[in-house]
């Protein structure tokens, strides 16, 4: 009888919940292994890696209250940045900063710098901006090259969405030489579209490839609602690394001339014709130099259209934004093949470009 007590105090409910605890912590005690894939380090390794350089812009205005009409600096937008160089430089949309009384940068450790605006290219949808942080506190994103992209590539945005800092999203490449138009509709060439969540906040912040270089600028998206629905654009790093140092050096972009006084783009449609009119040559400019001829007076008295630019070296040009972004790709003392239409024949001369004055 003593026997039996025995036996089923041994099995009695709390000791077989004692029993099954025990045998839980011990289980828990025991450490599983990595199942982390290849894929899923390399996210975690280039996120740790590059979010150190991402920053946070914070735009303020100046705003009167309307009953004390005293005057207060107030947000007005907020995006994303990161450092360009120990120098203090900060790369970011010009939209972000537009309009701007004062800019603010948040580094990763939270501290705040005043921002001083150092050049923009509003044309370009980019913004240079220094702090004068410690050079401990400043880590610069290393330039990678868009000229390799290929669809299907994997990518990550680190931005600061909705006002959620250093956030990650991952995606790939979805699309190459997409264009989209900057604040004052210019076009931006050679974009590139990724299916990456961007979404307000994000502006300004990098794109990576999975080596942790910047592979572009987060600048836009598609979506009837405003949020992402997974066509993002940033514009190419080799496009970021051809306008920031101007920027920095110039504090605007420095594109060459050719001496020209232009007619407005509504010519060629009310005309017929496609390329951008050359009202008049500038004296001495390289355009006149080279024989070009604008508007003049026809023998019965009216005004005769003079030379339609079309090219500029391989670059057809068919409007004032094409000759633009023909140009932004020389420098002055570039010498160049220019075509333009006369009398309805097609001709080509080598220019000489020339520095803005």
């Amino acid at each position: 009888m003593n026997r039996l007590k025995i036996l089923r105090l041994a099995f009695s409910p709390l000791l077989l919940i004692l029993l099954l605890v025990a045998l839980s912590a011990r289980a828990d005690a025991s450490p599983l292994p990595d199942f982390s894939t290849d894929d899923e380090r390399n996210t975690m390794e280039v996120f740790n890696f590059a979010s150190p350089s991402v920053v946070y812009v914070t735009n303020e205005t100046l705003v009167r209250d309307r009953w004390s009409l005293r005057v207060q600096s107030v947000p007005r937008g907020a995006g994303s940045g990161f450092i360009w160089d120990e120098q203090g430089h900060v790369v970011t949309n010009f939209h972000v900063i537009e309009g701007a009384r004062q800019v603010t940068i948040t580094l990763q450790d939270r501290s705040e710098w005043p921002a001083l605006l150092v050049g923009t290219a509003p044309e370009k949808d980019l913004a240079v901006l220094r702090i004068d942080a410690p050079i401990e506190l400043l880590k610069p994103l290393v330039a990678g090259s868009s000229r390799d992209l290929a669809v299907g590539r994997k990518v990550l945005a680190i931005g600061n969405p909705f006002g959620l800092d250093t956030t990650l999203t991952t995606g790939v490449v979805s699309a190459l030489g997409r264009e989209i138009q900057a604040a004052n509709n210019r076009t931006i060439r050679n974009v590139i579209q990724t299916d990456a969540a961007i979404n307000p906040g994000n502006s300004g912040g990098p794109l990576l490839d999975s080596r942790g270089r910047l592979i572009g600028v987060n600048t836009a998206i598609y979506s009837p609602s405003g949020a992402s629905v997974g066509i993002g654009f940033a514009i190419p790093v080799d496009t970021v690394k051809k306008i920031v140092p101007e920027l920095i050096a110039h504090g605007r972009l420095v594109r060459p001339v050719l001496g020209i006084e232009s007619a407005p783009d509504q010519w060629a449609s009310r005309y017929g014709f496609e390329g951008v009119a050359v009202l008049r040559t500038a004296p001495g400019m390289p355009a006149e130099q080279a024989g070009l001829r604008g508007i003049y007076r026809a023998p019965n008295g009216g005004w005769q259209l003079g030379d339609v630019i079309v090219g500029i070296g391989r670059q057809p040009v068919r409007n004032y934004d094409d000759l633009l972004n023909a140009l932004e790709n020389h420098r002055a003392g570039d010498e160049v093949s220019l075509s333009y239409v006369r009398d309805g024949q097609t001709r080509e001369t080598s220019i000489t470009l020339a520095a803005p004055e």
